[in-house]
C-alpha cells in the first residue's frame, strides 16, 4: 500500500514545499507554512488516450449578456454588478455576527418566493436553528430546501440531483472531503472544497454562495488562493454592535470592483439604505470647528461623508495621533504637509481624525477634506455647513485633480450643498449646468486653501 505523503502549505498564498521553512518563498510571509498529509496517489488506469480539446476562434464566441437573477435586494444587485450570475461562485466574508448568514437566508427567501429552486447547505447550524432564524425574518411564502451536512461530496451529489438555481454553503471552513486526511478548515481541505463547488457551479450552471470566516486581520481564513478561485469576493464591514453594515465588492468578474451596498440591521433582518449620503450626514453638527463634508466615490456611487478633526495642545512630550476609519499613515503625511507648506505648528498638538458613520475609506480624494478639518479645528473657525470638499494633496502641497467630478457635484447639489472646494484642474471639466447650481472654488495648493477658508 502506498504511503501517505506529508507536505507543507502556505496559509497565505498556497505555496507547497516538501519541508518546513520559516519564511514562505512565494509571498515572503513568516510562520505561514503548515503541515498537511496528502492521500496516496492513485494508479493511473491504462487505456486509450483521450482526444485533445479543440480551440475556438475568438470571433465564434457568443457575445450574449450573461444571464442574471435579481436577488430582490437592489443594494446587493448593485454590488454584484446587476444581479446574480448563473454559474458564478461568490465568497462572502465578514466578522462573526455581522450578518452574513442573515443576508444569504434573506436572498433565499426572496428567490424562493419567486418559485425558484433553492438549496441552503449548513455545516454550522442545525435544522431547528435555521428555522428559528427564518421565523424571525418572516416573509417565507414558498419552500426552500435545507441540508445540514459537512461532507462536500454528499452535498455535491444532492446538488446534482436537485439541480437548484442557487446554493448557499455556510461555511466553507466547516466542509471537508474524505479523500483528504487533514482536518476541516485546513489549507488543503478549503482548497479541495472550493474546487468541487467551482466545478459544480461551472458545469451545472448553479450560482453558489460561500460563507468564509475571517482572521483577526479581517481577511478570509484559509489560503489566499481561495479568493483567486472564486468569481466574486464580498466583504461585510462595520461594527456588529452598530446599526449600519457596508457590503463591499473586493473582486468581481461580472461588474465593477469596490462597489458598496449599505444595509441597516433590524430585528427583522437586514434592510437596504437607499440614500446612504443622507444617513451618513444625519446628526451632523452645524457651525462647529473641525467638521467637514467630503464626497468619496465608492465604485460608481458618490457618497457624502463627514470628517471630524480635533486638534488641541498636548501635555505629553510626544503628541498623539489617532484616526478612525482613515489610514493612519495618510493622516500623518497630510499633517506634515501642513507644517511644511502652510506653517501650522502641529508638532505640539494632539490630532484626532474621525470618519463619522463607522465606514472605512481610503480614497485619495478625501485628502483636501482632512486638511480643511484639521485647519478648522486648529484655528477654531467653523466651515460653512453648505460646503463640500474633495481633492488629492501631494507632498509638495499641490492639490491634484480627481475623477468623476460631475457625479460628485450632482450628489452634493441633490443633498442641498451650495458651495464646493475642489482642485483647480477639474474646473474646466465641470458641466455648465452644474456651475449654475453650485458655487465652485478651485484651489491649486495648500496656501490657496488657507486663503479661502
Amino acid at each position: 500500500m502506498a504511503k501517505a505523503k506529508t507536505v507543507f502549505f502556505c496559509k497565505e498564498c498556497g505555496y507547497e514545499s516538501s519541508k518546513w521553512m520559516g519564511q514562505c518563498p512565494g509571498c515572503r510571509r513568516w510562520n505561514t507554512l503548515v503541515e498537511e498529509k496528502l492521500p496516496p496517489a492513485r494508479e493511473k488506469k491504462s487505456g486509450k488516450i483521450s482526444e485533445r480539446s479543440e480551440s475556438t476562434s475568438i470571433f465564434e464566441i457568443s457575445m450574449e449578456e450573461e444571464d442574471r437573477i435579481s436577488s430582490g435586494m437592489p443594494e446587493l444587485d448593485r454590488v454584484l454588478g446587476g444581479g446574480i450570475v448563473k454559474g458564478s461562485l461568490v465568497l462572502v466574508g465578514g466578522d462573526p455576527g455581522i450578518g452574513k448568514s442573515t443576508l444569504l437566508l434573506q436572498i433565499c427567501r426572496n428567490l424562493g418566493n419567486e418559485g425558484r429552486n433553492i438549496l441552503y447547505v449548513s455545516g454550522e447550524e442545525s435544522l431547528r436553528q435555521i428555522r428559528m432564524r427564518a421565523d424571525r425574518l418572516g416573509g417565507f411564502e414558498k419552500e426552500i430546501h435545507i441540508l445540514c451536512e459537512t461532507d462536500i461530496h454528499a452535498a455535491a451529489d444532492l446538488i446534482r440531483k436537485k439541480k437548484p438555481e442557487m446554493v448557499v454553503v455556510d461555511s466553507v471552513q466547516t466542509m471537508y472531503s474524505d479523500e483528504l486526511t487533514s482536518a476541516p478548515g485546513s489549507v488543503s481541505q478549503v482548497r479541495e472544497v472550493t474546487a468541487v463547488l467551482m466545478q459544480i457551479a461551472k458545469t451545472e450552471g448553479v450560482a453558489v454562495f460561500l460563507v468564509g470566516h475571517v482572521t483577526k486581520e479581517g481577511l478570509v481564513a484559509g489560503p489566499r488562493t481561495l479568493e483567486h478561485m472564486v468569481d466574486t469576493v464580498l466583504y461585510f464591514e462595520g461594527d456588529r454592535n452598530a446599526l449600519y453594515r457596508i457590503l463591499r465588492g473586493v473582486k468581481n468578474r461580472f461588474g465593477s470592483t469596490n462597489e458598496i451596498g449599505v444595509f441597516e440591521m433590524r430585528q427583522q433582518g437586514l434592510t437596504e439604505v437607499a440614500d446612504p449620503s443622507r444617513i451618513m450626514l444625519d446628526g451632523r453638527p452645524v457651525d462647529e470647528a473641525g467638521s467637514v463634508v467630503v464626497c468619496s466615490m465608492e465604485g460608481t456611487r458618490p457618497l457624502l461623508l463627514e470628517i471630524q478633526a480635533l486638534v488641541s495642545p498636548t501635555s505629553f512630550n510626544m503628541p498623539r495621533r489617532t484616526t478612525v476609519g482613515i489610514d493612519f499613515n495618510r493622516v500623518n503625511l497630510l499633517l506634515a504637509v501642513l507644517e511644511k507648506k502652510a506653517g501650522l505648528q502641529l508638532g505640539g498638538c494632539d490630532a484626532y481624525v474621525n470618519l463619522a458613520g463607522g465606514m472605512k475609506l481610503a480614497e485619495p480624494a478625501m485628502d483636501l477634506g482632512i486638511l480643511c478639518a484639521v485647519i478648522s479645528s486648529y484655528r477654531n473657525l467653523p466651515i460653512h455647513p453648505g460646503t463640500v470638499i474633495f481633492g488629492e494633496v501631494g507632498l509638495t502641497g499641490e492639490v491634484r485633480g480627481v475623477s468623476h467630478v460631475d457625479q460628485r457635484l450632482k450628489e452634493a447639489v441633490k443633498m442641498g450643498f451650495t458651495r464646493c472646494i475642489l482642485p483647480a484642474t477639474n474646473l474646466d471639466a465641470v458641466e455648465d449646468d452644474l456651475k449654475k447650481k453650485i458655487d465652485l472654488a478651485g484651489v491649486a495648493g495648500v496656501r490657496e486653501v488657507l486663503q479661502i477658508l
